[in-house]
């Protein structure tokens, strides 16, 4: 059985040839090369290349122009299925990874982000989209938690290897990116052979769809990007500036994230389930306000270093953000609209970490503080997701504070 010889219903296959263990194997694929890509990157990029927060800034920035591009993929999707627009995305970050050491100048580390990020962001969209088709809306939540948890444990391999390894074998960024990428390439072949290829839950509409009342979703995915940059690309470059990480020590930090994850994932995506979108994410910007603030003044090694893992311990929250949107959308729009939503949260990072980076000069604890603004907003924003949302009750304009459901309207 295999992706070019055989053609399965998603609902009817179980096992360890069932769609959800595909998807867990997808993402431990994709994190093998780009965790190891994301540890050495602000190393390689500092002892390397000598890049400053305005270099950074602008590294970044490009990096994240194929998530704003990411509603093409819908494009993709008019000659190709969203399985084989996946496994091409591994391919393209397996190689933009494992070609990055090969290319130590300043574009050259420019054009291997790039290539490494349009295999990673093509991958995340048909990825998000593939889960919320075939995954159940009553149990997607902790689905996606053990998805996350299996891409945890592949981070934690990743970074296990370049902690024991770094310095043990006197290993180069150039030999860990090649094994790293060539890793990715590895287990995308296991794909090719062992899995057939999937049907779409419902026939997906092949164009750009953007509906008024999917307002809500659109401004928390905004938002979330936003604030994602404040945390990849700042907060980690303060890891390594200020406080003088090493290869091995950053390896260590994502050592310990990875860890959490992986025993979190799976619990936050069942209490998800359990206490609803609202309170979830109600949870995390209240939690993200308190760690960008104290960003913002930290000069204790060991604080900093703590506030990095609880900042990255919020991001399995994000599933909340994804059920909502799952519940209440049209279920032949759930592809068109993963690209939009991807270009949506990658508006922000397009010119954040660019117009940041040169903030970062002046006062690094400008950024942060602006990071706390953000999840202010997003605070406000998710307090609007109702209790039980379904298609025509998008919005609680009690902002949780009501006792009555408002009365479902048509969908648009």
């Amino acid at each position: 059985m295999s992706y070019l010889t055989t053609t399965a219903d998603p609902k009817a296959a179980t096992g360890w040839r069932s769609p959800a263990v595909m998807l867990m194997i997808m993402a431990a694929a994709m994190q093998l090369s780009f965790a190891a890509w994301w540890n050495l990157m602000n190393n390689f990029a500092v002892h390397e290349l000598d890049f400053t927060g305005k270099e950074i800034g602008l590294q970044q920035s490009i990096r994240e122009i194929p998530g704003f591009l990411s509603f093409l993929a819908v494009y993709f999707l008019l000659f190709m299925r969203e399985q084989t627009l996946a496994y091409l995305s591994l391919l393209c970050l397996g190689i933009g990874v494992a070609a990055t050491g090969y290319f130590p100048t300043v574009w050259g580390f420019y054009l291997t982000t790039f290539v490494m990020s349009v295999g990673f962001h093509y991958y995340e969209t048909a990825a998000q989209s593939l889960s919320l088709q075939w995954l159940p809306k009553a149990t997607a939540a902790a689905s996606m938690g053990k998805i996350i948890a299996v891409g945890a444990f592949a981070q934690l391999v990743a970074y296990g290897l370049i902690f024991v390894g770094w310095d043990s074998f006197n290993l180069s960024f150039t030999t860990v990116f090649l094994i790293a990428g060539c890793l990715t390439l590895v287990v995308l072949i296991f794909l090719f052979v062992a899995y057939p290829s999937f049907r779409e839950g419902v026939p997906q509409h092949k164009k750009l769809i953007l509906r008024k009342r999917y307002w809500l979703y659109y401004a928390l995915t905004f938002m979330g990007g936003a604030r994602r940059q404040i945390f990849t690309v700042f907060a980690g470059f303060l890891m390594v500036e200020r406080f003088g990480y090493e290869v091995h020590e950053v390896a260590a930090l994502f050592f310990i994230n990875g860890a959490i994850n992986m025993t979190l994932a799976p619990k936050i995506g069942q209490l998800i389930v359990r206490f609803g979108e609202r309170r979830a994410l109600t949870f995390e910007y209240v939690g993200l306000i308190g760690v960008f603030a104290t960003y913002a003044f930290v000069t204790n090694v060991w604080l900093a270093g703590a506030l990095y893992v609880i900042d990255h311990a919020f991001f399995a929250i994000a599933i909340a953000m994804k059920t909502y949107f799952q519940k209440i959308a049209d279920p032949a729009e759930i592809a068109p609209t993963a690209g939009v939503s991807f270009t949506i949260n990658h508006i922000a990072a397009v010119f954040i970490p660019v117009t940041f980076g040169l903030l970062w000069l002046v006062s690094p604890a400008a950024v942060f503080l602006a990071g706390a603004a953000m999840a202010g907003v997003s605070l406000i924003l998710a307090r609007l997701v109702p209790s039980h949302p379904e298609i025509g009750n998008e919005v609680d304009w009690s902002f949780g504070f009501g006792r009555q459901k408002p009365a479902a309207q048509p969908a648009e």
